[in-house]
């Protein structure tokens, strides 16, 4: 898929950005989302694992040498034990000012400042690259669609669609789509987490808690 090599959280918020407007969809949750795509894609590297529940650092000293994930196994090792689902929703603005401050480093997101009343807001980003982020679009919706069988998609790119799915992105599926998907999506989250009974549990528990503050976020 589109920007392999780029983290699951990054893409994850390149995957939201309704490139017709161009604005982020979901704009509210979009913390939660790269969250839960962060806290996934270091339980599938294996540097945070579950320890009765509580997302355990698995090396102390383990670096990724990306920042958004090497940001937030710094976060979970300074504080108190805590289960899966609360890092989904606390202290989410570290990981995405780390994912913005990435992708503009990138040069897929711009920077800019907007003066108002004489203040300086905080810096707001502007899409750069549309055609690559319609291209990771259109690769995640045929990831959705069944062009390939799970078993043949990669564990990023089934935590990808999935979590995508639960954040209920409609950049990669309407929600008719994602009810007529159903089975496939619980079949890439499974997969996503396949590699051991305590992975796949951590991808349903990360998974769970994304779609309950998706939900509550829309309801607010």
């Amino acid at each position: 898929m589109s920007h392999g090599s780029t983290s699951l959280p990054a893409r994850l918020y390149l995957l939201a950005w309704d490139t017709s407007g161009p604005c982020l969809t979901g704009a509210a949750g979009i913390g939660y989302l790269v969250r839960a795509g962060a806290l996934t894609e270091l339980a599938q590297r294996g540097l945070l694992v579950d320890v009765e529940g509580v997302a355990t650092p698995a090396d102390l000293d383990a670096e990724t040498g990306d920042p958004v994930l090497d940001g937030l196994l710094e976060l979970v090792e300074e504080s108190m034990p805590r289960p899966w689902g609360t890092w989904v929703t606390l202290h989410t603005g570290i990981t995405l000012d780390a994912v913005r401050a990435g992708l503009v480093t990138q040069g897929l997101l711009r920077a800019g400042k907007k003066r108002a009343l004489g203040l300086l807001p905080p810096a707001d980003h502007e899409l750069r690259d549309v055609r690559a982020v319609e291209a990771l679009q259109q690769e995640a919706r045929r990831v959705l669609a069944g062009g390939a069988p799970v078993t043949e998609v990669s564990d990023r790119d089934a935590a990808l669609v999935s979590l995508a799915a639960a954040a209920g992105l409609r950049t990669v599926a309407t929600e008719a789509e994602r009810e007529r998907h159903r089975e496939r999506i619980e079949a890439l989250a499974d997969h996503a987490g396949a590699a051991s009974p305590a992975l796949h549990r951590v991808v349903h528990e990360v998974r769970s808690a994304l779609v309950a503050a998706a939900t509550a976020g829309a309801a607010g």
